[in-house]
């Protein structure tokens, strides 16, 4: 059987360790309440950065473009091909732009330290022919944060060419 004094000193020293381990503990939960005030914050800057992007493609707007595409952007074309930055922006430029609406119709944005990847289907509807038309695809977008702003490196979106979502 243990003595009393043996009790003692037992929970002296675990009550030292707890008091020890205290602010380490607030430090940890303070890490994560920040974390996702962070991702948070990420998300939705990227999400306003994809509908931004939805926009100037819709307008022809290059400059806008140019501007959350990170110089190193590699966009993989629907056929598998790959174009650079400016080669898309040049694409743009020389579109007829006749998409009449460029719409997201599920977008989901996750967050991975200074990476996010953007998900979802999008639906351009253009007129050929004199008929509206209405295409789908579903991308993912790769955004970095570089030096305290959000830039797309890489994309790729692929047509839905079945009923489903």
């Amino acid at each position: 059987m243990k003595s009393i004094r043996y009790w003692i000193v037992a929970r002296w020293i675990v009550a030292r360790w707890m008091v020890a381990l205290w602010p380490l503990a607030l430090l940890c939960a303070h890490s994560v309440v920040h974390a996702q005030d962070y991702d948070a914050t990420a998300r939705d800057q990227v999400l306003a950065l994809e509908k931004a992007w939805n926009q100037a493609y819709k307008a022809g707007d290059a400059k806008a473009l140019a501007a959350i595409l990170d110089n190193s952007l590699i966009l993989v074309e629907d056929d598998g091909s790959l174009k650079t930055k400016s080669e898309f922006l040049a694409s743009v430029k020389s579109s007829s732009g006749n998409e009449e609406q460029v719409a997201p119709e599920s977008l989901t944005v996750r967050v991975f330290g200074n990476t996010a990847i953007a998900i979802g289907v999008i639906a351009v509807k253009t007129t050929k022919g004199g008929k509206s038309v209405v295409h789908r695809e579903r991308f993912i977008d790769t955004w970095i944060n570089k030096n305290g702003s959000w830039v797309c490196i890489a994309t790729n979106a692929t047509p839905i060419t079945h009923g489903g979502s």
